[in-house]
């Protein structure tokens, strides 16, 4: 046994070349750690030496450190620190859109910066939505030029949107859709006309500097007070008018009463969709789900239908109807006893994997019906088929409210959606790409307790058995400890590699894989996982044990094929599965590299 040294600092050497071409530089004033019996494999060499080692065998070696680590009866931790130099996959916008990118950079950009306390609630302390609202008639008040569907919720609110959206595109609808926040390109945000990609370059070029005169203006008439989300979302406004869409869907950005998005008139909404109500941006929404529920309310209009997908606590659920009824709103919930679905088996057509499901919807107190059989879901899990019936639900509300919609344009509808980064498998191709083979590649950006339950559905779906590797990063303000539990109980991973990407451009928001690590490791103890650290650990082998590695300073490529030969290692015939979540973020630096 040797002593292992390992940088507390990414930097390395002098002369160590990156992918990128570029060098590092000197180790100078790291700090070197020392721990007691560990394999020699695991030690890192010094400086000369390491110049002359790729980082193919630098992966290698660390590998093979894992092999020679020993087995214990039960499930147990095993942790490591693995640094190297960070290769950013970073997605570059169309140099076409750099003045807009430049002028939109320099809002106040609360992605980027977080929300502040009861931000979205409708108090003194909320967004002032007068100043939106100002902007919007200096534009010529573009949202009242088309027919609109709010869709406001916790979790569901982008996958419901993009249903209902394909289901009228079917239809023969002429049909925009705003939804955040985007994966690659700030395009994907706005979709328009039958097609549903994003917006291209020219439109939205063109738009802006068609508004950039009035925005101007405005933002010095508001003192500078105008955010990128508020001037984006004019913009998307102005666009969908411009292009004389049928119908917008719009998804709200932050709970619903104070948001942006919420000046619709009930004149020119549709209908109003509240997906769910969970605890992400507590503070900013008052601190309860029952203030939740107060916030993302603020969307149902007078005499409008409100569609409530659920489930829902039945006092939260109640703020919701109470609103309603104030405001002689009819509801439907996707959880009525007449709206019902089953998934029946999990195929493939080609390389994409589907969920063969039914829906049925009987209410016959709102005239609601429609029997839907062998919809080929393509967004899989159970969350996601209750997300169907939810925007088969406002399908049907918009039917009886004179809409045409067939029976086959909700199915068609549904079968056609799939969006980027939420449970999104990989092909063989784009698999390949990143320099792996005969494993299978999951990208989902859960980050909350119940999309990591909804992860969870995917994953037994799908890969029941076999092999699981985790590549986790996640922001800050998430809850780490509701996520790990939910993964832990549902479906414990063979490894887990955590690593750290940038947050909405920026590292202040990502939390440390040191941090990340801790919580896992004390979510097995309170499940009752032996856990244990390799520094303070010489077991023989390790088959059965649960690999926890922390890769802070890991490019993502490096981190999923760590990932895959650590499986390797203890695979045999079993098929290999890795998962790469935690954020959107880390998604779409995956996505970025193919």
């Amino acid at each position: 046994m040797a002593q292992l040294c390992y940088l507390t600092s990414p930097r390395f050497p002098a002369g160590l070349q990156g992918a990128s071409g570029g060098k590092m530089g000197d180790c100078g004033e790291a700090s070197v750690k020392t721990v007691q019996n560990v394999p020699s494999c695991f030690q890192f060499l010094r400086p000369p030496s390491l110049r002359q080692e790729s980082r193919k065998t630098m992966i290698s070696r660390f590998v093979t450190a894992f092999s020679t680590v020993g087995k214990e009866k039960g499930k147990s931790f095993m942790s490591s620190n693995f640094s190297q130099f960070r290769l950013n996959s970073t997605f570059t916008e169309d140099p076409k859109l750099q003045g807009f990118l430049d002028y939109m950079e320099k809002l106040k950009n609360y992605e980027t910066i977080g929300v502040p306390k009861d931000a979205g609630t409708d108090s003194d302390d909320g967004f002032d939505l007068g100043r939106m609202r100002r902007l919007l008639q200096r534009l010529g008040n573009p949202h009242s030029h088309f027919k609109a569907v709010h869709v406001a919720g916790t979790k569901g609110k982008g996958s419901t949107a993009a249903f209902l959206s394909n289901i009228l595109r079917e239809e023969g609808y002429s049909v925009g859709c705003y939804t955040s926040p985007h994966l690659l390109t700030i395009r994907e945000r706005i979709s328009l006309g039958r097609n549903g990609g994003p917006v291209s370059v020219e439109l939205l070029r063109n738009i802006f500097y068609h508004c950039k005169e009035i925005l101007n203006q405005s933002i010095e008439l508001e003192d500078g007070a105008l955010t990128h989300f508020e001037v984006f979302t004019a913009l998307a406004f102005s666009l969908f008018s411009q292009q004389g869409v049928a119908v917008a869907v719009i998804e709200a950005g932050l709970g619903g009463a104070r948001d942006a998005t919420n000046v619709l008139c009930s004149s020119r909404l549709a209908a109003s969709v509240i997906t769910s109500i969970g605890e992400e941006h507590l503070l900013a929404l008052g601190g309860s789900l029952e203030s939740i529920a107060m916030a993302k309310s603020g969307i149902i209009k007078h005499g409008r239908p409100v569609v409530i997908g659920g489930p829902l606590q039945p006092n939260i659920e109640h703020i919701i109807r109470n609103k309603a009824s104030s405001l002689s709103c009819p509801v439907v919930s996707a959880c009525d006893v007449g709206a019902t679905s089953i998934t029946r088996f999990v195929g493939r057509d080609e390389e994409i994997p589907y969920q063969s499901c039914e829906i049925h919807v009987k209410i016959e107190d709102m005239s609601l019906f429609v029997d839907l059989r062998d919809v080929k879901l393509r967004m899989l899990g159970n969350h996601q088929l209750h997300n169907a019936v939810t925007a088969t639900c406002a399908a049907l509300c918009l039917r009886r409210e004179g809409w045409r919609i067939s029976d086959k344009s909700i199915q068609a509808g549904l079968e056609k959606t799939c969006l980027p980064g939420r449970g999104q498998f990989l092909t063989r191709r784009e698999v390949e790409t990143l320099g792996l083979s005969g494993v299978s590649i999951l990208v989902d950006g859960a980050h909350t307790e119940a999309s990591a339950k909804g992860l969870i559905d995917i994953i037994k779906l799908e890969s029941p058995e076999g092999l699981l590797a985790l590549v986790v990063s996640m922001a800050s303000d998430k809850d780490h400890m509701a996520f790990a539990t939910q993964v832990l109980t549902g479906r414990p991973p063979d490894v887990i590699i955590f690593t750290e990407t940038n947050i909405a451009g920026g590292r202040s928001r990502t939390t440390s894989t040191s941090t990340l690590k801790d919580a896992w490791l004390r979510i097995a103890t309170n499940l009752g996982i032996r856990t244990f650290d390799l520094e303070n650990t010489s077991q023989q082998k390790h088959d059965g044990h649960v690999l926890l590695v922390e890769s802070p300073n890991t490019l993502v490529g490096d981190s999923l094929q760590i990932a895959d030969e650590l499986l390797r290692t203890r695979s045999g015939e079993k098929p290999r599965l890795i998962v790469v979540t935690g954020s959107l973020h880390i998604v779409s630096s995956v996505l970025a590299l193919l």
